[in-house]
């Protein structure tokens, strides 16, 4: 397949959640832009280079382009469409510099985020708008980076139309899978029939994206059972609610922060996300990383895993 097929099958590092850690850094974003805001304001371009470093420097392997709401539907709600192509590309540039700079292998995903709502299935009646903006947001991202990473994915008919859309780029991908409290995706799927279903050659992996630990629980005899590399990147939200959607950018306000509504696990401390990322590593996650509210004080404590890596795959 790829030089990169065998790598997930050891323990590897991920980073945490970008987006949430520039506003924690004082990222003052307009609207629910967030973390694209960054991208599009020239001055907060070292901020995000030093986020990315953060997380390098904390023991991560691989990082993510901070492309989560740089995709076009959230730049059209803020009124921002025509800087779509410019901020993607600069993601990827900022990430390069942030790896050139820890003089380190790190090897760069480019962050393919849902084209519609996050943690909802509901893709809409238009299935070719989907499919265009997942292509139109991969070509500017495939240039430079290393894997895709399929980012919070709700259904397998979400996952199928991303997989269409970036095959012709050749590039292995990472897909990340969001599931409710009850273990089910937002679709009502399951995880190992979504796998099952749609895999494919460029599959590296698959990681649970953007849960809470509790939820990680409720499917970790299921996911031994898959045939792939597996892991998470988990969250520090309190709780996400059933149907939550993000509200309009003119009820975020310009200070908006999801974990306003949201809340933060602050019990998910750096010592209990090595406890949980040390148990689910033992029944088998080789793929360890966080999401929204995990900072790289968390990666440097889990990054202690790899010197007790279990894996006896070579690379």
């Amino acid at each position: 397949m790829t030089a990169y097929s065998n790598y997930f099958k050891k323990v590897r590092i991920l980073d945490g959640g970008m987006g949430q850690e520039l506003l924690n850094k004082g990222l003052k974003p307009k609207g629910t832009l967030w973390s694209a805001h960054a991208l599009i304001d020239e001055d907060c371009h070292q901020l995000v280079i030093d986020t990315h470093l953060d997380f390098i420097n904390a023991g991560a392997e691989a990082i993510v382009t901070s492309t989560f709401t740089a995709r076009r539907l959230r730049l059209i709600q803020n009124d921002s469409e025509k800087y779509f192509e410019k901020i993607n590309i600069k993601a990827v540039e900022l990430a390069q510099k942030a790896r050139d700079i820890s003089k380190k292998d790190i090897l760069i995903f480019g962050g393919l985020p849902n084209q519609k709502q996050t943690y909802s299935a509901n893709l809409g009646e238009d299935l070719g708008v989907i499919e265009k903006n997942f292509y139109d947001q991969a070509k500017l991202l495939k240039n430079g980076i290393d894997f895709f990473y399929l980012d919070v994915m709700s259904s397998g008919l979400e996952c199928e139309i991303a997989l269409k859309t970036i095959e012709s780029f050749n590039l292995p991908v990472l897909v990340g899978i969001h599931l409710r409290d009850n273990g089910l995706l937002p679709s009502g799927e399951k995880i190992n029939d979504v796998v099952k279903k749609y895999k494919n050659n460029n599959w590296l992996g698959v990681i649970m994206a953007c849960i809470s630990p509790k939820v990680y629980e409720t499917v970790l005899k299921d996911l031994k059972q898959l045939d792939m590399p597996y892991g998470f990147k988990l969250n520090a939200f309190k709780n996400i609610p059933e149907g939550y959607t993000v509200a309009s950018k003119d009820q975020w306000g310009n200070a908006g922060n999801p974990n306003t509504v949201l809340g933060v696990n602050t019990d998910l401390n750096e010592s209990k996300f090595y406890e949980c990322a040390k148990k689910y590593m033992e029944n088998g996650a080789t793929i360890l990383g966080g999401c929204c509210e995990i900072r790289p004080s968390h990666i440097k404590e889990i990054s202690k895993l790899k010197l007790i890596d279990t894996s006896n795959s070579k690379i």
